[in-house]
């Protein structure tokens, strides 16, 4: 029988979060979900990534399965629910290294949205859009990881 689940405390403050990734690496989850139209990535409204093109994703939380982070992400940047798919690999960010913002490592999923995912995304193309090639506002660890698993040119 499973071991039931703990229930994840709410986020930290910002101030704890900034102290605390300042000093570990931060584990992230990237959402690639993938259709006819190309890949789906939003665009950051705030944040040191603000106005750059991203899978959509996020920080997982404590005591939250990755399946879960995924779902949830998919949910809060995008408003739809997935079928959580295979594991893609892993995304490593330099870039905020060099920048001295914090150091994420993201796990890479493919989703697929459900039925009714489907029927309410509807991408604006300002904060939300499918791509069926790379645009250059985006980080460029998740351009060349899209690249190298053939979902955007």
């Amino acid at each position: 029988m499973p071991e039931p689940r703990v229930p994840a405390p709410p986020p930290l403050p910002q101030a704890e979060y900034d102290a605390i990734y300042s000093r570990v690496p931060r584990l992230t989850v990237e959402v690639v979900a993938v259709s006819t139209a190309g890949v789906l990535l939003v665009r950051r409204t705030s944040g040191p990534c603000r106005g750059l093109w991203n899978l959509p994703g996020g920080t997982v939380r404590y005591g939250e399965t990755l399946v879960d982070a995924v779902k949830r992400a998919a949910l809060d940047e995008v408003g739809v629910t997935v079928q959580v798919g295979r594991l893609l690999g892993t995304i490593e960010y330099p870039s905020h290294l060099e920048q001295g913002i914090d150091w994420p490592i993201g796990i890479a999923f493919e989703v697929h949205l459900d039925a009714e995912g489907r029927r309410h995304l509807e991408p604006d193309g300002t904060t939300v859009a499918w791509f069926t090639e790379v645009p250059d506002e985006m980080h460029r660890e998740q351009q060349d990881f899209l690249r190298a698993h053939g979902f955007a040119s």
